[in-house]
């Protein structure tokens, strides 16, 4: 098997040694020995981080990314959990479009005062209803 030094992983996954040392204190990826005071991890370990790095950016924490893999690093994704975070997602999606329009609205507006613009107080009364909902 083909044995990867942390600077081997750091290298391809962009991360900081102390981020490999802390996802390994709290269990997310497991080297498998050293070499002097090097980590040696195996080669699935850049499938895990990939992963990580993943869950990070749909918004999981590492303690929910940690439950996403088993006993031996394999991933073991709870297809709910997914389903539940694509739906935040969406909404999240949603919200920021409505966001954007606004605030594209106020730059382009051409009405002396933004708050006497028909369509800015409409987009405000969405942003309100929505908000509540």
């Amino acid at each position: 098997m083909r044995v990867l030094d942390i600077s081997e992983v750091v290298e391809q996954t962009g991360l900081r040694p102390s981020t490999l040392r802390y996802y390994e204190e709290i269990g997310l990826i497991k080297s498998i020995g050293r070499h002097g005071l090097r980590r040696q991890f195996a080669p699935q370990t850049l499938m895990q981080i990939s992963l990580i790095t993943l869950g990070k950016s749909a918004g999981f924490t590492l303690d929910e990314i940690a439950g996403m893999f088993g006993e031996d690093g394999q991933p073991d994704l709870p297809r709910e959990d997914l389903q539940a975070r694509a739906d935040d997602l969406d909404k999240q999606i949603h919200d920021l479009t409505i966001l954007s329009k606004a605030l594209r609205h106020v730059a382009n507006c051409s009405a002396p005062s933004h708050m006497e613009c028909p369509k800015f107080q409409k987009l405000l009364r969405v942003v309100k209803r929505h908000k509540r909902g």
